[in-house]
């Protein structure tokens, strides 16, 4: 089967404290989308941490002094470095507009993930206003995924994916930060290839791969389709989760 991944159009602005579920299943209705057996939704995080009222006003931030030290060294907003801070297991690398953190999540972002763009302002000056990551992805998949199924009455996964740069190369690329019902890592070890030479190493990082395409269907600006359908994923779904993406430290020779 092919690979298929449609941008859900006609979704509205998301606001703190809407009904995500019910805003996919009358966007996927308006656009003659039903979900089917073995489908995905890949489901931008701003959207999801939208919903969830994560946003977060930096004039209610009060700055500690690690805080001041950071922002000192990065040049960046103390509020902003606080809030990094309090998402952020440990900071890796700072410079000049640059902090590098382990997220609470267990990943490797700049900033911990948070962003200024595409960030309503509820009341004052926008320039105030900061979107952080959902709390828990991989149970805003879950919710998700659960309640659209007993709507559909199917199974099916659910993605959540944010931007993040990589080591070594320039530019960023779709990740995925929390999923249901589909698997993070599948494991091809003992597998054959075109000339029966079982493969004794590769594991596929199929939720990165397949946020990677998604985040190339919705854009980085203006698009506004956060959510992309998916079908012919190539693996079997399962359960699965952030957890099985998270190198280990003890395997991890860059740190």
């Amino acid at each position: 089967m092919a690979l298929t991944l449609t941008p859900v159009a006609k979704l509205p602005l998301v606001n703190p404290g809407d009904d995500l579920a019910l805003i996919i299943e009358q966007a996927l209705t308006q656009n003659n989308l039903i979900l089917q057996d073995g489908d995905i939704l890949v489901v931008a995080q701003k959207v999801i941490s939208k919903a969830e009222g994560r946003l977060v006003n930096l004039t209610t931030v009060e700055v500690s002094d690690e805080a001041r030290h950071y922002a000192g060294v990065t040049g960046k907003d103390p509020r902003l470095i606080e809030l990094i801070l309090a998402e952020s297991k440990a900071v890796l690398r700072t410079r000049k507009n640059l902090i590098i953190v382990e997220h609470r999540l267990g990943f490797i972002s700049a900033n911990a993930g948070i962003d200024h763009s595409n960030v309503p302002s509820p009341w004052g000056d926008p320039e105030d206003w900061v979107l952080l990551l959902p709390e828990n992805p991989d149970e805003s998949a879950r919710e998700l995924r659960s309640k659209l199924e007993a709507k559909f009455n199917c199974q099916i996964g659910v993605l959540i994916i944010d931007s993040h740069g990589r080591a070594w190369r320039m530019g960023t690329v779709g990740v995925a930060i929390g999923f249901s019902g589909l698997p993070g890592l599948v494991n091809l070890r003992g597998e054959p290839d075109l000339f029966d030479y079982r493969l004794r190493v590769t594991e596929v990082a199929a939720a990165d791969e397949l946020a990677a395409g998604a985040s190339l269907v919705m854009g980085q600006a203006q698009e506004g389709t956060p959510v992309i359908h998916v079908r012919g994923f190539p693996y079997p779904l399962r359960e699965g989760s952030l957890d099985e993406l998270i190198r280990p430290k003890d395997l991890d020779l860059f740190r």
